[in-house]
């Protein structure tokens, strides 16, 4: 996904209406070793960006962000959408090093209700976490992690230990705690 890149001058709330006024997002660009900078991104390329972007990828995708001359990776760490139009507002990026670990919430799908025999005899499937949080090089971020709960009867469940994750990513949470169970309606 590229993004092209404008410097704003400061943080003054009139230039900030100003920007949004004329359709383009306000934001912010940070890094490990570089000082945040104010920056602005017209709104009609991110929009653009966004309608092809996959539901529930965004906090995994990296970002190629081009500044005049200048090409940066980025992940987007923080967005505000307005309360009643959900249009973006402001957004957030974090600078991505090559060899600097950067810590992810990587989105969990889970697969395989409609061969799954406890849905069948008659209970229903909750996923109790939507996100495992990782810490890897930005070379090896996944897009999504698969749990499969396919053979899963009534009261059983599927733990973070059950979640496929490659030896270059480091999950940054308890194996036992639980992603998925089958649960009998009452």
């Amino acid at each position: 996904m590229k993004l092209s890149l404008f410097a704003r001058a400061s943080g003054k709330k009139s230039e900030i209406k100003k920007i949004r006024r004329e359709g383009n997002v306000p934001g912010v660009l940070y890094g490990v070793k570089q000082e945040a900078k104010n920056i602005y991104i017209q709104g009609a390329e991110l929009d653009a960006v966004f309608r092809t972007l996959k539901a529930g990828l965004l906090s995994t995708t990296v970002f190629t962000l081009q500044e005049g001359d200048k090409t940066l990776k980025a992940l987007v760490k923080d967005i505000h959408y307005h309360p009643t139009t959900y249009a973006v507002q402001h957004i957030d990026f974090l600078m991505l090093e090559d060899n600097t670990p950067v810590s992810v919430n990587v989105p969990i799908v889970v697969l395989g209700a409609s061969e799954c025999p406890g849905i069948k005899l008659g209970g229903f499937s909750r996923q109790v976490i939507r996100h495992l949080e990782v810490r890897c090089l930005p070379k090896h971020i996944p897009q999504q992690f698969s749990l499969s709960i396919h053979d899963l009867q009534l009261s059983q469940a599927k733990r973070l230990s059950d979640i496929e994750v490659p030896a270059s990513v480091r999950p940054l949470a308890k194996n036992m705690k639980e992603v998925a169970i089958v649960i009998a309606k009452r």
